[in-house]
């Protein structure tokens, strides 16, 4: 994908807010899809462990954002018990793009409407660079595990089934 096309509005928006908090790797665009965490790797050239999918639940009622590896699913009987609740619900397409601003397939871990209490798995701490969505299916930016607490203000936690 060309530098010079022009970027969504949502990939501006994670733009800013990546430089707002001092986030060091840049958005880039893909000329395949990273809609999914396999899509992504393969584009990428790396394991699919080193994606970072920001999920969103529902935990009684409220949008969560849980940041995974991409090299396993969410356990959410793992995650109610780190979030001390009782329910755990995958959000709908319609709740993803009202907690967050992002469409599936492009939800990144910064740039919502409002700051959604986030996870981040530890899994990902075990590679210097994981890659985040830039807040659309064809952009994602390098990141590293430390980073994404950072950025997210985020509670590292072991979610992975």
């Amino acid at each position: 994908m060309t530098e010079s096309a022009a970027r969504p509005a949502s990939v501006e928006r994670v733009c800013e807010q990546l430089r707002l908090r001092g986030a060091v790797g840049e958005v880039r665009g893909l000329d395949d899809s990273a809609r999914t965490a396999k899509e992504a790797a393969a584009a990428l050239g790396i394991t699919v462990g080193q994606i970072a999918s920001s999920l969103v639940f529902l935990a009684d009622g409220d949008p969560v954002l849980v940041i995974a590896s991409g090299a396993h699913r969410v356990d959410t009987e793992r995650l109610a018990s780190v979030l001390g609740v009782t329910t755990i619900d995958k959000a709908s397409a319609d709740q993803v793009r009202d907690a967050t601003g992002f469409a599936i397939g492009g939800v990144a871990p910064v740039g919502h409407p409002a700051p959604l209490r986030t996870i981040v798995d530890i899994a990902l701490a075990q590679y210097d660079e994981v890659w985040a969505a830039g807040g659309h299916p064809h952009y994602v930016f390098p990141t590293s595990y430390d980073e994404l607490l950072r950025i997210t203000v985020g509670e590292a936690a072991e979610v992975g089934a």
